[in-house]
């Protein structure tokens, strides 16, 4: 099992009790997305085969996005590839980031830039969790919630607005329908494109401009969850400056962040020059253009690089928020 240093012992103890019987081994790894890196990947391998681990193994991702990936990104290459579970701890990753099978690590230059596809066997999301994870952390979940309902589900952005509050108050009944909402919409979209070469990539909604604000500031600035949603209030105001989004929706979509306490713009102390430099290494770059991922409406969005550049340029100038 591999799991961080935040993971609760109660909870822990909980996980490797379900696991009794087994032959078992528990990594603990520190917590945060600066350490999502090739050192901390070759950490597993090396608890893998001092424990003699064969292909039968199977890996326990216990924690949030940042372990999923990393212990994902390990059972797709240990032994060219073995058996994992997800565990997801955060409201984030079991809304997002433990379905789908994408794995990986980051790179100085640039987001997830080295991975693989690889899905688990299962995933289990555990609400109860939620209760113990700190407020900033909820609402960085929140940013993956809210793009659901923009990029794919008019009516699920609808039950955002009239029931954010019940999720900042982490009312079960209502975080249970948000996590269930967002995990069906994922599985659909990834049964129909694993492997990103369609729809699956407006899943990318905000990430973009979002990947290049981590990587800016070094992976120890803003959460994953708060540079996306900056990310998604930087696409609804450029989609609505090319026409595509009504004003009244962009309105919406920065309203619902708002009220999420989430960022509506970039970080002050990052200037548009830095950004367009980090966008130029992200995965979705294709022929020297930046792809993005854009609104037509509320739970409409399309993926492309047809704009003209100055469109992005006034986007990543626009006053940081």
């Amino acid at each position: 099992m591999v799991t961080n240093d935040r993971v609760g012992p109660l909870y822990l103890r909980r996980a490797v009790a379900a696991l009794e019987g087994k032959e078992t081994a528990t990594l603990v790894l520190p917590d945060g997305e600066r350490h999502k890196t090739m050192a901390t990947l070759s950490r597993i391998f090396d608890a893998l085969i001092d424990s003699r681990f064969d292909r039968g193994v199977t890996l326990a991702a216990l924690g949030g996005g940042v372990i999923g990936d990393l212990t994902g990104f390990a059972a797709a290459c240990y032994q060219r590839g073995v058996d994992f579970i997800q565990i997801p701890t955060t409201l984030l990753a079991q809304v997002d980031s433990s379905v789908g099978g994408k794995t990986g690590v980051n790179h100085p230059r640039g987001k997830n830039m080295i991975g693989a596809f690889h899905q688990p066997r299962c995933v289990l999301a555990d609400t109860a969790t939620l209760e113990t994870l700190p407020d900033r952390e909820l609402r960085a979940g929140l940013a993956e919630v809210i793009k659901y309902g923009l990029m794919a589900d008019a009516a699920f952005f609808g039950w955002l607005e009239a029931h954010m509050a019940a999720l900042l108050a982490r009312e079960s009944e209502a975080l249970a329908v948000a996590i269930e909402r967002c995990c069906q919409l994922k599985a659909q979209i990834v049964a129909a494109d694993e492997r990103e070469s369609g729809v699956r990539a407006l899943l990318n909604l905000g990430h973009t401009f979002g990947h290049a604000i981590e990587a800016a500031q070094d992976y120890s600035g803003l959460l994953h969850g708060e540079a996306v949603a900056a990310g998604m209030a930087m696409a609804a105001r450029c989609s609505a400056d090319l026409g595509w989004l009504s004003e009244a929706d962009r309105d919406r979509a920065l309203a619902l962040l708002a009220a999420a306490g989430l960022p509506t713009g970039r970080p002050p102390e990052l200037d548009a020059v830095q950004l367009r430099d980090f966008m130029a290494s992200d995965k979705k770059v294709s022929e020297g253009r930046i792809r993005l991922v854009l609104l037509d409406g509320i739970g409409s969005a399309r993926l492309t690089a047809d704009y003209p550049a100055s469109a992005l340029r006034v986007t990543l100038e626009y006053d940081a928020g």
